[in-house]
Parts: C-alpha cells; sequence; structure tokens
C-alpha cells in the first residue's frame, strides 16, 4: 500500500492514470499529447507507476502500451473504504475545520501561526 499511495502522490501520476482509466491501451505519446510535458517526464512518471505495479507494459513492436493493474486498484480500493470506515471524528473537530479561518499577513505570519521551522537556513542578524 505504501508504494502505491506514494506513487499516486503525485499530480501528474494521478493524472496519467486518470487518462488510462478512461481509455486503457495508450502509448506514452498518446500520454504526451494530453498532458503537455516533456515525453522524458512523462516516461519517468510512467516508471514510477510500473514500479508501484499500478501499470501493465506491453510492447508490441516498436510501440510500448500502458494500461491500468486493476487488481491492485481494487485493493487500495477496499484499503481505503476500510481504513475510512473505522475513522471516527468527534463533531467538534467537523464544525471547528469549516468555521476556520485564517488572516495572513506576510510570509513570516503565515509560518509563526503553522510552527513552521527550518532549522538549516540561516537567521541574519542586522548589527
Amino acid at each position: 500500500m505504501g508504494k502505491i499511495c506514494k506513487a499516486l502522490g503525485h499530480p501528474t501520476r494521478i493524472e496519467i492514470m486518470t487518462l488510462l482509466w478512461k481509455r486503457n491501451n495508450r502509448t506514452c505519446g498518446e500520454i504526451v499529447e494530453l498532458i503537455p510535458l516533456a515525453q522524458s517526464t512523462i516516461s519517468k512518471h510512467l516508471l514510477e507507476l510500473k514500479k508501484a505495479n499500478l501499470v501493465n507494459i506491453e510492447n508490441i513492436g516498436k510501440k510500448t502500451i500502458y494500461s491500468v493493474e486493476v487488481e491492485n486498484i481494487q485493493m487500495l480500493k477496499k484499503y481505503l473504504s476500510s481504513y475510512l470506515s473505522t475513522m471516527e471524528i468527534p463533531e467538534k473537530s467537523k464544525s471547528t475545520v469549516s468555521a476556520t479561518r485564517h488572516k495572513l499577513i506576510g510570509r513570516k505570519n503565515h509560518l509563526k501561526q503553522h510552527n513552521y521551522e527550518f532549522p538549516d537556513r540561516r537567521v541574519k542578524v542586522a548589527l
């Protein structure tokens, strides 16, 4: 599950999977025509999807055909359905999430609000 979720963690890979789900058996060139990225970039994303066993590859002559590995998508669906059905969100949290409004005044205030720390950045001290 971890490999699958990691592979689907990139928006381009989600787009590729959506295209393949709508119409299976596409070449990399067909995907490049629909997603405005370089062919090499799409190829790298397809390789990551293959590593996660989300797509099948079939070589027909000089063409490489990509299709969805349906069994793993069904397994992901079952896993997420099971996981989400066990989660409980208290009613108090539900209303707080939808009613929260953040006021952002400048970048530093935003970072302080969420308590982000960047230990590798040096703070400049004015003398």
